[in-house]
């Protein structure tokens, strides 16, 4: 019996797993609100519930996921995190969901020479950031010696580093142009990814993105995407494979997968 329950608390997580990564968060919620009528104390799936709620605009029950996280456990890091980042939205009316565009992560491909990881600074604030998930796609404008980032509504969220804006402002005003997306963002940081889709003739041989080392393409994974977006402070155990390819940085499978997935292998060898 025990080993059922466990069988189906994995399966049921997957599900609720899948469903996030492909941004299908209305799904997430139901996923996860089953879950939790057969597992209430499944911390994660609280976690993912809020998650989900906050991705509809729906503050105030993300509020009440991440509540619920804490009296399962009072230390949790993920939920203390997301309730304080919540603290600056308000509440919103339910079903407002987000307007943002999202960008595809396996769009992006983190190249030598023609895209590149920054940090912006000067941020916005926290009810701006507070907003702001990975994901979604920005916009880049020039003012004066500055290259500014804003989101889809116009929104400011902060600034190009000095150093890598003044490359990109010489660039763009030769006829490059450029598309980017958020990383990860908290109300101390944000980073995005900056890609150069367009090389104008006059530009030809120049790097937007000098390497710093042997050139190389390497897919940019949604783990990094996913975990970051948790905020989780967690070390997340060295023995499991977590990269997966494509799919905004939702989240990671829990420890509770592995354990069940083991249990599966050793009901197989028990026949």
């Amino acid at each position: 019996m025990y080993q059922k329950a466990q069988s189906l608390r994995r399966l049921s997580t997957q599900e609720a797993v899948s469903l996030a990564m492909e941004g299908r968060w209305k799904e997430a919620v139901e996923a996860n609100k089953r879950l939790l009528e057969s597992f209430p104390n499944d911390i994660d799936a609280c976690n993912r519930l809020g998650k989900a709620y906050m991705e509809l605009g729906e503050y105030y029950l993300a509020r009440e996921a991440y509540e619920k996280t804490l009296e399962l456990d009072q230390y949790n890091t993920i939920a203390k995190k997301n309730l304080n980042r919540l603290s600056h939205l308000g509440n919103a009316a339910v079903g407002s969901g987000s307007s943002l565009p999202k960008v595809e992560p396996q769009q992006f491909i983190e190249e030598a020479g023609k895209s590149g990881i920054v940090n912006l600074t000067k941020l916005a604030p926290p009810e701006i950031l507070g907003k702001t998930t990975a994901g979604e796609a920005i916009n880049l404008k020039i003012e004066g010696s500055n290259l500014i980032v804003g989101n889809s509504r116009e929104e400011y969220l902060g600034q190009i580093e000095p150093k890598e804006g003044q490359r990109l402002i010489k660039l763009m005003e030769g006829g490059n142009r450029y598309e980017g997306a958020i990383i990860s963002s908290t109300e101390e940081a944000v980073t995005v990814i900056i890609r150069e889709v367009y090389q104008h003739p006059s530009q030809e041989g120049r790097h937007s993105f000098p390497p710093k080392r042997a050139p190389e393409i390497r897919p940019f994974v949604s783990d990094r995407i996913i975990r970051q977006q948790l905020e989780s402070e967690e070390t997340l155990p060295e023995e499991v494979d977590y990269t997966v390819v494509g799919g905004e940085e939702i989240e990671l499978l829990p420890k509770e997968l592995a354990d069940a997935d083991e249990e599966s292998d050793n009901e197989e060898e028990e026949e």
